[in-house]
């Protein structure tokens, strides 16, 4: 699958940095879920921390607070909401809310209705439409609601700040076909789409460089890497997850490779 060009997103972050300049303005995020959620938030603090914020764990200091939100784990929905009742608004504190629960209709409709005060509402296929969503936000003061149902595109190139200096998560496909009776997965992720191997591999180097020795790679089922892709991708060196594995197995600094969730 062609992975979507950010050069215009890098453009909105380069725009909202000159708007923060001297202003000493934090942000705060909040990330509830699976480890995939764990790698979005750190795709998302990459490009806010690129637009000029400073992470702050106390929200009452935050100029910019993002919820990215769960829709598969028990009472995921009600610790969300119990959060957002504490916030109130200070100093023009911009408030966002994303992930999978944004995915489900009815959230967003309750969002609209009871909780008035969120000024972006994005979803888990335009995460990386963010810094457009909040210079918008910065410059026109009106609500933003940027949710698309379809299954997205593969994003490269967006920057990320890592929590673990050691231990490092590297996504290598989004979704899942199976469609599970009890799993809400594929409508909140969309159907199996997998990064290139190269892009993969590109980047675990990249940790490996900078001194990371543990690589946990990540999927909603890794199992099916690359499976959908065979097809279109005839010329892939590496058309299967154990393919992939034996090849990232080669990078030198990396001691240990784990992986979730296989099915």
């Amino acid at each position: 699958m062609k992975a979507i060009n950010i050069e215009n997103q890098k453009e909105y972050i380069e725009t909202v940095k000159k708007l923060n300049e001297d202003k000493n303005v934090k942000y705060s995020i909040l990330t509830m879920g699976c480890q995939l959620n764990e790698n979005d938030s750190e795709k998302l603090s990459g490009m806010i921390e690129e637009m000029g914020y400073t992470r702050t764990e106390n929200i009452e200091e935050a100029d910019l607070i993002v919820f990215n939100t769960c829709c598969v784990r028990e009472n995921a929905e009600d610790k969300l909401l119990g959060e957002v009742k504490k916030i109130k608004e200070k100093r023009g504190t911009i408030i966002a809310i994303g992930g999978c629960m944004m995915q489900e209709e009815h959230i967003v409709e309750k969002l609209q209705k009871s909780y008035p005060f969120f000024d972006i509402v994005f979803g888990t296929h335009t995460l990386h439409k963010f810094p457009q969503d909040l210079y918008n936000i910065i410059l026109n003061k009106k609500r933003i609601k940027d949710i698309i149902n379809i299954d997205g595109e593969i994003v490269e190139g967006l920057p990320i700040k890592r929590d673990d200096k050691i231990k490092a998560s590297v996504t290598i496909m989004y979704g899942c076909n199976n469609f599970c009776s009890y799993c809400i997965v594929p409508y909140v992720r969309g159907r199996e789409r997998s990064r290139k191997a190269e892009d993969i591999l590109k980047e675990v180097q990249e940790l490996a460089d900078k001194g990371y020795k543990e690589i946990t790679l990540l999927g909603q089922n890794v199992n099916s890497y690359m499976r959908m892709e065979k097809v279109e991708n005839k010329n892939e060196k590496i058309t299967s997850f154990a393919e992939l594995l034996y090849e990232v197995n080669k990078i030198e600094g990396i001691e240990r490779i784990r992986f979730v969730s296989p099915h």
